[in-house]
């Protein structure tokens, strides 16, 4: 290859200060003078995107733009909830929780007051960026890296695959230790955000077995099949409980949690875990398996079909 002009970021950390640290070491120690020209973001979660705005502008000079580069429905995503005072939070996530049998009046009045949730770890979003799109191809280091679009955990996850170098990027579709968040939202309340993530994530099937994958959350591993094979069959073993129970008699998600969750959940895991929750009983709803029937006191439930 040609001389290296400089550096790509992939992914960025929430808006912190301990963050922006962290950074200036790096900026210190790694980047042997050169610098970095793109932001490449995964998706659009706080913990990925938070800082693309400080990076990009804190690179960019007369001579360079240093761009994001993001799938367009992500980039979306994160401008509404950056810049809106609900910012994916608030009252209609509160309404939407109780429609599923979240009814603790403290609970639902912080997640009501929550309406910052977004914005403080998001402050800002580059207000331009270039797309990145399934099947794209982009050159990194003077190697070619495959785009490949996921979904079920964010808009369009976008992975990257370097056949060459025998490495995928993974974001947050596959993590080696914890399963990947897989939620319904209040803002795409009838989603089958579990069909979507199981179906997506057998694209990474074919990649070549010996890539060494790097995660967003957690060590670097080898084994993809492998890994795969183990999520589809805890997504399988957790489909069979929520399944049982909803045989048993009707249930709401809230109903369903300590089927799913066999632990002591605080409120930030209690809305995580009935996203979750929803997911799982979605996908047997839209399977056919399940029905489900807005009861009288406003709750959805769902029984076997």
């Amino acid at each position: 290859g040609g001389k290296r002009q400089g550096w790509s970021v992939v992914d960025c950390c929430i808006s912190s200060e301990a963050s922006k640290a962290q950074w200036e070491a790096i900026f210190t120690t790694q980047l042997e003078g050169l610098p970095i020209l793109r932001v490449i973001v995964t998706h659009m979660h706080p913990d990925h995107i938070g800082l693309a705005h400080w990076l990009c502008q804190r690179w960019t000079t007369e001579q360079q733009v240093c761009r994001l580069w993001i799938s367009a429905t992500d980039y979306y995503s994160a401008r509404i909830g950056s810049s809106s005072t609900t910012g994916f939070g608030g009252d209609s996530a509160a309404r939407f929780f109780a429609a599923h049998g979240l009814t603790d009046p403290e609970s639902l009045e912080k997640i009501r007051g929550r309406t910052r949730y977004y914005p403080g770890m998001v402050p800002n979003v580059p207000d331009s960026f270039c797309r990145l799109m399934e099947g794209q191809v982009i050159r990194i280091g003077g190697k070619d890296w495959r785009c490949i679009s996921g979904y079920g955990h964010a808009p369009e996850h976008i992975a990257l695959y370097c056949a060459e170098a025998g490495i995928l990027i993974s974001g947050d579709m596959v993590l080696p230790r914890i399963s990947t968040n897989v939620s319904v939202y209040d803002m795409e309340p009838e989603s089958n955000a579990l069909a979507l993530f199981l179906a997506s994530i057998d694209k990474f099937i074919p990649l070549d077995p010996d890539t060494l994958t790097l995660p967003s959350h957690g060590k670097p591993f080898r084994g993809l099949p492998t890994r795969i094979k183990q999520l589809k069959e805890h997504h399988r073993d957790r489909l069979a409980e929520v399944m049982q129970a909803c045989t048993a008699s009707p249930c709401s998600a809230a109903d369903i949690l300590p089927v799913m969750f066999k632990r002591k959940l605080d409120l930030h895991q209690t809305t995580f875990a009935m996203g979750e929750s929803i997911a799982h009983l979605h996908l047997l709803w839209f399977d056919g398996q399940l029905q489900r029937t807005l009861d009288r006191d406003g709750i959805y439930r769902f029984s076997a079909a």
